[in-house]
């Protein structure tokens, strides 16, 4: 069979399209301007010293000094070797981000229908009805780029599985292990894991199916495919998954060993986050229609108020000027739903839902089945704590669900599921399968669903809903009554005008695809205007909060953090020291990061015993356990508003020996036992260590010396020289899988003491102390993903080889 490059030329024409529909929105990018990520700042922050390095010795460090006073950089962008599907996943993703992201959305979903052999121009228009849903925009406005990556992939990963339910199995293989393995590299295991929600949904769905056909050797074979698939695609990301394994289990998503809380009360026990913490993110069941309507509770946290606004007037009236009016107004949400912050309403679209309510009438079998049940679930696990009978079930029975929190985020799995049914949809109103009635019926029903909504919420406004928001009760203490009428007015006003804007979208695309129907519009036209209306509204309320002015210079991204004074002050030290940002939520900022070794930080999966210790002593500002840190300066606000830095003058420094030990029998001991201890003459070990030291014949040589000579993020070196044995604490957080320490080149043996520390008995005698970050799990796992590799290329080439002698026989025949 010839090559027929004609038939890949509107293929081609598309992709081009949504090259230039990535850099287009993304725009400032062509001037070689960045978007500001408030969480990338962080980000950059965390990663500096990892990246400094890489880019001074050419080597890589799997260790930051950092951050939380030492942690991997496993989940910090680590770059592993053998990690082709990486490669890959880079050369994909050719244009300047964020644009590159998005291009990835389109493609990605564009494939998905190809798969299901939906005609390209329709294809087109659900890749842009998926790439430019509000959440999936606002989440690369905010930095949450790991999550864009895995969301990109999603569709990918559908096309394998699909393609090989289609006894595709060759291409079904190779498409699911390539789309398997590059979902994994994007690293976001709670995108990956609602995908396999939705999996398995899709998979019910084709299981009934077979089952009615009788066809489950069929269906077995092929999800025998995909297992060996998926086998491949975890060995291709093998360094990255037993990395993150090895440190999820020490981790804040790991079992705790304390059982109480940091005021002595009785800790429930959990092998994952807390009930609490994973629903903080509960969507409003009534909150829900801002997938049609998307100011329909207010928009985001720090939503603008409507042009002509009554609460502008009430400040005027209450003798505010407009400087002091616009400052108060910063302070009033628009948003008036329950969630702590809402960057933005995740929006899908009126003329997306609209066709997809159309596709609920026309599409028949598994898809419809597999696209519902999985919309469904995803939306009532969003709701959290407002649907509290499913959630418990799911945190106390469904394996691994309590390790992600943000139960809201489960709704990209309706960003996905709503275009594809909506296309499908389209394509079903299309082709000749359906009658023109049914389709008529269909197109009337539609409308007077989805159009009948939009007039009851704007007839029924102010009966249905009080606008009020959980923060109203503050102002009407300071402001009084009538002052919070009009926030309430304002945010009615915002629903009014975003319901009137999705009904107008509602009826001129029933009125397109009407007209389609009675023939005065060809369906090229029809396919253009319908494209047209999907871009006009999503992208219409996307650039409300991700948009040119989100831009800056690449050095500001580069250097998010300028250097104060105490930064100047700091920076002449060239000890070896830690930095603790008293400024800020130390726990919740990667400022202190950037520059120094820091004992705060920035991530979701810090130490768990970090964590602890940040709970019980150092959210208080503790300084015993400060000095046991080798917290040199702290960072503190100065007169003028800016920062300045204090000298800590009880550090304990890099290192030291004491002269006791306070044994303690369980982790909760370890902890309370740090109250009020002078960490400089005694030391907590526990129980399990304690075989590891003289405990008897502990004494303080006083003309003994341990100074740090030499230090870099993945190697410290000490020299010692002491009379008699001693016990030395470094003041470097214990890490067991990876880190190991040597006593003039030869192994020895290090241990934890003080809940967290490093500990290690020192012989007599003058000694080289040294400790290098030394990680197994990077050899074994790249060795792993080496042979994963080389197993899908011979494949690849065997399915190559395979495909052309099949050709060939057809041609000989």
């Amino acid at each position: 069979m010839a090559f027929n490059f004609k038939r890949f030329i509107p293929h081609l024409v598309v992709v081009v399209l949504f090259i230039i529909a990535s850099l287009a929105y993304f725009s400032p990018v062509l001037k070689g301007k960045t978007i500001f990520q408030s969480d990338i700042v962080q980000y950059t922050g965390m990663a500096k010293q990892q990246n400094d390095f890489r880019k001074q010795t050419g080597e890589e460090t799997y260790w930051t000094n950092s951050a939380f006073g030492g942690m991997p950089t496993y989940q910090l962008g680590a770059q592993y070797p053998h990690n082709y599907i990486k490669k890959l996943d880079l050369t994909l993703r050719f244009l300047p981000r964020p644009a590159d992201y998005l291009f990835l959305y389109f493609i990605g979903m564009y494939i998905l229908f190809m798969v299901m052999k939906i005609d390209y121009k329709l294809a087109f228009l659900g890749a842009l009805a998926f790439g430019f849903s509000t959440y999936l925009i606002i989440i690369l406005g905010v930095g949450h780029n790991a999550k864009a990556h895995a969301i990109a992939y999603m569709p990918l990963v559908l096309s394998g599985i699909i393609l090989t339910f289609k006894r595709k199995y060759l291409q079904g293989f190779l498409l699911t292990t390539i789309a398997m393995g590059l979902e994994l590299v994007a690293n976001h295991f709670q995108m990956t894991y609602y995908l396999l929600l939705l999996v398995l949904c899709l998979g019910v769905a084709y299981f009934i199916d077979a089952y009615k056909k009788k066809m489950l050797p069929h269906f077995f074979k092929s999800v025998g495919i995909m297992m060996v698939a998926v086998i491949l695609a975890l060995g291709l990301n093998s360094t990255n998954l037993m990395a993150t394994k090895e440190y999820a289990d020490v981790s804040t998503r790991g079992k705790s060993e304390l059982t109480i809380n940091p005021d002595r009360t009785q800790k429930v026990s959990t092998d994952g986050l807390d009930y609490e913490y994973i629903t903080q993110y509960s969507y409003g069941i009534a909150e829900s229609f801002n997938l049609f309507i998307p100011r329909f509770m207010g928009g985001g946290t720090s939503e603008a108020f409507p042009e002509d606004s009554e609460t502008i007037n009430e400040l005027l009236k209450m003798g505010a000027n407009q400087q002091e009016a616009n400052q108060i107004l910063n302070q009033i949400p628009m948003y008036w739903g329950e969630q702590p912050i809402v960057a933005a309403p995740a929006y899908i679209g009126a003329v997306v839902i609209f066709l997809a309510v159309i596709g609920l009438f026309l599409i028949r079998g598994r898809l419809k089945w597999w696209a519902v049940s999985g919309l469904l679930l995803s939306l009532f696990l969003s709701w959290g704590d407002n649907f509290k009978f499913l959630t418990e079930f799911f945190i106390n029975y469904i394996p691994l669900y309590n390790k992600f929190r943000a139960v809201s985020s489960i709704q990209v799995i309706i960003e996905l599921v709503v275009p594809i049914i909506a296309v499908v949809g389209l394509h079903q109103f299309f082709n000749d399968v359906n009658s023109k009635e049914k389709k008529k019926k269909a197109l009337l029903l539609s409308t007077y669903i989805v159009g009948g909504l939009g007039v009851i919420f704007l007839l029924g406004k102010s009966l249905l809903f009080s606008f009020s928001s959980p923060y109203d009760s503050f102002f009407i203490d300071e402001m009084g009554m009538e002052f919070v009428d009009a926030i309430r007015a304002d945010r009615m006003s915002l629903f009014t005008t975003d319901a009137i804007r999705s009904l107008v979208f509602v009826l001129l695309t029933a009125g397109t695809l009407w007209l389609l129907l009675q023939k005065k519009l060809k369906e090229t036209l029809a396919v253009a205007v319908l494209a047209l209306l999907v871009v006009i509204d999503l992208v219409g309320v996307d650039k409300r909060y991700v948009n040119n002015e989100d831009f800056v210079s690449k050095r500001v991204m580069e250097q998010p953090f300028q250097v104060t004074e105490g930064d100047s002050k700091i920076q002449k030290d060239s000890d070896y020291f830690r930095v603790y940002d008293a400024t800020t939520d130390a726990f919740n900022s990667g400022r202190a990061s950037f520059f120094y070794n820091a004992l705060g930080g920035y991530h979701a999966a810090k130490m768990g015993r970090m964590r602890d210790l940040y709970d019980f002593y150092l959210d208080r500002g503790n300084i015993e356990i400060l000095s046991m840190f080798n917290v040199k300066y702290i960072l503190v606000p100065d007169k003028k508003g800016g920062i300045d830095a204090q000298e800590n003058p009880y550090v304990n420094g890099p290192s030291w020996f004491v002269e006791g030990v306070m044994p303690a029998n369980s982790a909760n001991e370890e902890i309370l036992n740090l109250d009020s201890l002078d960490t400089k003459k005694i030391a907590v070990i526990h129980k399990d260590y304690l075989d590891k030291i003289p405990v008897k014949e502990v004494t303080r040589d006083t003309l003994a010396t341990i100074d740090i000579t030499e230090f870099k993020p993945n190697r410290l070196v000490y020299e010692t020289a002491t009379e008699s044995d001693q016990l030395a604490i470094f003041s470097e957080v214990y890490y067991p899988k990876g880190w190991n320490a040597y006593i003039d080149g030869e192994p020895a043996e290090h241990f934890r003491a003080n809940y967290v520390l490093r500990a290690m008995v020192i012989p007599a005698g003058i000694h080289t102390i040294e400790f290098k970050f030394e990680p197994e799990v990077i050899a074994k796992g790249s060795t792993y993903s080496l042979i994963s590799f080389v197993l899908l290329l011979l494949l690849l080439l065997g399915g190559l080889f395979f495909q052309w002698r099949k050709s060939k026989s057809v041609r000989e025949t």
